[in-house]
């Protein structure tokens, strides 16, 4: 596994951290290859200790965020968590019974637009920009990486297709599926 650093707001990474977080990690390598990638960001939040870590594996995503007064006390809260994750989506990839929906089972809703004869408010400024790499996924990896995440979407590059998708949570519960054609 590949380990990067990150250290932000007023936090200033020791080596001792990073060797003590490095042997833990090490403890999870038996569920990655060696390509896997960690993100270990440090920061300060009010008076307590902000730990996050992402692992990007195989294109899936793995991702645990903990407070607490102490930095050392975050990696035992931390990991478990992804390890838990972890375990969670093997076992949901080794179950037989799952059937998996192909996109041409998705039902595809069409856009509706309603124009205003107003002129349209000023709209706000980007706020914030993320750029990622575009890992092809089937879309039930992108469901899992949605409810791992806790995000309601999520843009992958279908393995299937080769084509940009982006999976949303819809406000019944359900999913869909937006196809991009480019």
């Amino acid at each position: 596994m590949k380990i990067e650093f990150v250290d932000r707001e007023g936090y200033k990474i020791s080596a001792r951290f990073q060797k003590i977080l490095t042997e833990k990690l090490a403890k999870l390598e038996k569920y990655f290859d060696e390509d896997a990638k960690v993100r270990v960001v440090c920061r300060k939040v009010a008076k307590q200790e902000k730990l996050e870590i992402t692992i990007t594996a195989k294109g899936a995503i793995y991702r645990s965020e903990v407070v607490s007064g102490s930095m050392y006390d975050n990696i035992d809260l931390a990991l478990p968590k992804i390890e838990k994750q972890v375990v969670r989506l093997r076992d949901k990839k080794k179950d037989k019974r799952q059937v998996r929906k192909s996109i041409k089972d998705m039902p595809v809703e069409e856009p509706t637009f309603e124009f205003l004869d107003e002129e349209p408010e000023e709209l706000p400024a980007v706020f914030k920009k993320k750029t990622f790499n575009l890992d092809p996924l089937t879309i039930d990896d992108a469901r899992f990486a949605i409810e791992r995440l806790g995000h309601s979407f999520y843009v992958f590059l279908n393995a299937r297709t080769g084509r940009v998708n982006v999976l949303y949570k819809r406000n019944d519960g359900a999913f869909g599926l937006i196809d991009l054609k480019y």
